[in-house]
């Protein structure tokens, strides 16, 4: 694919980004690249960041944050009773013990979820969402998901290109990780 002339729909106006711009450079000084790989994941980095911005702001307005949601929604996923180990959550969320402390203190504070002790072994600590957690978790995914199906909208996405799009990034995603990944 040549960086001038992107390859689109016919019925879309070719579009150039940052991404096309740093291609032509390459093409000037190193033409005898393959740049195609560039493009790929120069794109793929900057949605993701675009998009967690998006997702980071709608998740404070309704009053958490990135790192609070994703503890707050691991647990969610479990379903009822919205209960793990301290130790689960770390390992799910990459977490070390210390990092997961303290975000569990702050939200223990704020009512979100509670600890208390492991009924089948009283040395160990579970960790239960609360009626308040729950219905905040709730509000922030709605309004995460809201704010993803915007950027689709935004770039003119329909149903049927959003899935192959999905389909084609769970390929990639599988062939990028190392064996065993996930």
């Amino acid at each position: 694919m040549n960086a001038t002339t992107p390859d689109t729909d016919t019925d879309t106006e070719a579009v150039t980004d940052a991404v096309d711009a740093i291609i032509e450079q390459w093409a000037v000084v190193r033409p005898d690249l393959e740049t195609t790989p560039m493009e790929v994941f120069g794109r793929v980095y900057r949605v993701s960041q675009a998009v967690a911005d998006r997702v980071e702001q709608a998740h404070r307005q309704v009053g958490t944050t990135r790192g609070e949601f994703d503890v707050l929604a691991t647990l969610r996923r479990t379903g009822e009773p919205y209960t793990l180990s301290p130790r689960r959550l770390s390992s799910t969320l990459m977490l070390t013990s210390g990092g997961m402390t303290g975000r569990l203190d702050k939200l223990e504070r704020a009512g979100l979820l509670r600890r208390s002790p492991d009924p089948s072994d009283r040395r160990a600590l579970q960790v239960t969402l609360t009626e308040k957690g729950l219905e905040l978790v709730d509000r922030a995914v709605v309004a995460g998901l809201e704010a993803q199906r915007t950027a689709l909208t935004a770039a003119g996405l329909d149903e049927a290109e959003t899935e192959q799009l999905a389909a084609l990034l769970r390929k990639l995603l599988a062939g990028a990780q190392p064996e065993g990944g996930s």
